[in-house]
């Protein structure tokens, strides 16, 4: 019996070198490394500026922050999505606003997000999900066609002079969409570094924006940076500098900075992930082929203009209760095979529930988790795994 896991981190001794030759440099914590990623992933998605962080979670939390989006404000969001794009809301002071998938549909219902659209709302955060990029053009219009509604309250947001869109890109960094990739949609997008996604620093993420002519880009770094550091102007790389121990707290804010250990490993996964997303695709294309009639509905990952980032394989099974849906995934445990339910709908979660979300009021959402299963799809497998889950599951269901 074969042992596939589900999403293990995909490291060579590569990275194993690059970290050792950083804890040998004496220099750990946020420095060159950090700063070069940084200036790589701005390269590599062509966007007017990156700010590598702790997590995509902390990412999300600082354009929060940045925006000055708190008390009074709201911010709506998929009711469809992992708690990380909801609980940022609440940690700013913000009121959460739900909204449903569309019908049949992972992603965001665009319809009904007019009509959540207050004078009290501030931003939209959108998920990309399994590494297909939502619509942002379709949301940013929506956003627009209800500025009447806006109620700016500081400087940056009546430059917007809109709500501000936001992409969660916690699963699409590298996809693509007219040839133009994932970071250059949204208003600001957060990617995701964590040890399951395509691209790991172990822990880590980063915020990255779209060149705005009312942005100084600079500026716009610095504040993260300061919401990263204590609000401290110096970070330890400069403080470093012969008589350069001076500095100042300009307010009293967060810590949340990737370092020079994390950064060390994307450096190495960053020119390794063309061929990464490569083998992603081909292994997709292969469930796709195995798993063509009509009881599977897979997440569609390419088309003529845009591509996937590949990084989860979403499939909804045809007229299964979700009791049969959780038989599917103990007997594939069974055989060896870890899978995955992506996701459980926040107002199911007890954290939601409490906070007064009724999950009666999501349909679509709760449509699509109830016959969901995510069938692994890592860097780590062989072509010959990707064949025997797709066979295996043909065969469970075929049993019954």
């Amino acid at each position: 019996m074969k042992n596939i896991p589900f999403s293990p981190p995909d490291i060579t001794e590569e990275e194993i070198s690059a970290v050792a030759d950083t804890l040998r440099s004496g220099w750990i914590t946020t420095g060159p490394k950090t700063k070069q990623f940084e200036k790589e992933i701005k390269a590599y998605c062509d966007c007017a500026g990156c700010a590598c962080l702790a997590s995509a979670t902390a990412a999300l939390e600082c354009i929060l922050r940045i925006l000055g989006i708190g008390e009074g404000d709201e911010v709506i969001v998929p009711a469809y999505t992992y708690t990380a794009t909801a609980s940022v809301v609440y940690h700013s002071g913000a009121k959460i606003v739900m909204c449903d998938t569309k019908k049949d549909s992972f992603f965001i219902d665009y319809d009904a997000i007019g009509d959540l659209i207050t004078e009290k709302t501030k931003a939209i955060i959108a998920v990309d999900i399994a590494g297909v990029m939502c619509d942002y053009d379709e949301i940013k219009a929506i956003a627009k066609s209800k500025k009447a509604l806006f109620n700016p309250e500081n400087e940056l947001q009546k430059a917007f002079d809109r709500v501000v869109v936001i992409a969660d890109g916690a699963h699409s960094f590298g996809a693509e969409f007219g040839g133009i990739k994932s970071g250059n949609f949204a208003d600001f997008t957060a990617f995701s570094f964590h040890a399951v996604k395509n691209l790991t620093t172990a822990e880590g993420g980063a915020a990255v924006w779209q060149k705005k002519d009312f942005i100084d880009d600079e500026w716009l770094y610095k504040q993260f940076m300061l919401q990263s550091l204590h609000g401290q102007n110096k970070d330890a790389l400069a403080k470093d500098k012969a008589g350069g121990w001076e500095y100042d707290i300009a307010a009293p804010l967060y810590k949340c900075n990737m370092t020079d250990i994390m950064a060390s490993i994307g450096l190495v996964q960053l020119k390794r992930y063309q061929n990464m997303l490569k083998k992603r695709k081909e292994y997709i294309e292969t469930y796709n082929s195995i798993l063509s009639d009509e009881r599977f509905m897979p997440l569609t990952h390419f088309g003529e203009s845009f591509a996937s980032s590949g990084h989860l394989y979403l499939l909804r099974i045809k007229d299964i209760s979700m009791q049969k849906r959780n038989e599917i995934i103990e007997k594939m445990a069974e055989k060896g095979i870890a899978v995955n339910v992506h996701y459980k709908p926040l107002p199911l979660l007890t954290a939601y529930k409490n906070l007064g979300f009724d999950i009666n009021l999501y349909p679509n959402a709760y449509s699509q988790f109830c016959n969901e299963i995510t069938l692994p799809l890592n860097t780590k497998m062989s072509k010959d795994d990707v064949v025997y889950v797709a066979n295996s599951l043909k065969e469970i269901l075929n049993e019954n």
